[in-house]
């Protein structure tokens, strides 16, 4: 029998959370399967209880995990202040975002099915979105970003929103003129602050 070592063990459980993110966010949390999500990780099913209780354990690592890759990916590469805020608001509503759904925002793809998850699951996004919400809010208000974390939830809103929506869409021009409208709205709402 090989063991493993504990730092395998944490890359495997590592790849299963990244790939099962990826997935989550093309099929939903109710289409991915554990099969499915283990197949996509190249693991067997009975691997899956070796690193989770359960698949709403695993929803929620990925969850926070995808929130984090969000972060530390889009958020925190922007430049500060506005400059940056508005750079995340172009990639946000941006063509290429609605286009390719594993790669982009969770908020997005997965807020209607998080919305009716456990707590467990509630939590870790709440927990992961309010580290995104912060990393807006200091470029809304640099000198207090405490106050500006609601109007950046506001505005995370009104993006994924405009996001979901245009992906729903099988007008594309409907579809296009909807991200356009979306990104002027954004952008007055965080211009009228300043």
């Amino acid at each position: 029998m090989v063991r493993y070592t504990k730092e395998h063990k944490q890359e495997t459980r590592q790849r299963i959370i990244a790939t099962a993110g990826r997935r989550l966010k093309r099929d939903g949390i109710d289409g991915s399967g554990v099969a499915t999500l283990m197949k996509d990780a190249d693991l067997t099913n009975g691997a899956f209880y070796a690193h989770f209780e359960s698949k709403d354990s695993l929803v929620a690592e990925a969850v926070a995990d995808q929130l984090h890759t969000l972060h530390a990916n889009i958020v925190e590469q922007a430049e500060p202040g506005v400059a940056g805020l508005e750079q995340i608001v172009r990639w946000y509503l941006s063509a290429h975002h609605r286009e390719n759904l594993g790669d982009g925002c969770p908020n997005a793809a997965l807020l209607d099915e998080i919305g009716r998850s456990p707590d467990a699951i509630r939590h870790a996004y709440t927990d992961g979105v309010l580290v995104v919400i912060d990393g807006l809010a200091a470029r809304i208000a640099p000198e207090d970003p405490p106050s500006a974390r609601v109007k950046a939830l506001s505005l995370l809103g009104l993006m994924a929103g405009t996001l979901q929506l245009s992906r729903a869409l099988t007008d594309r021009q409907l579809s296009d003129d909807l991200l356009e409208q979306g990104l002027r709205n954004a952008l007055a709402l965080v211009d009228t602050e300043l």
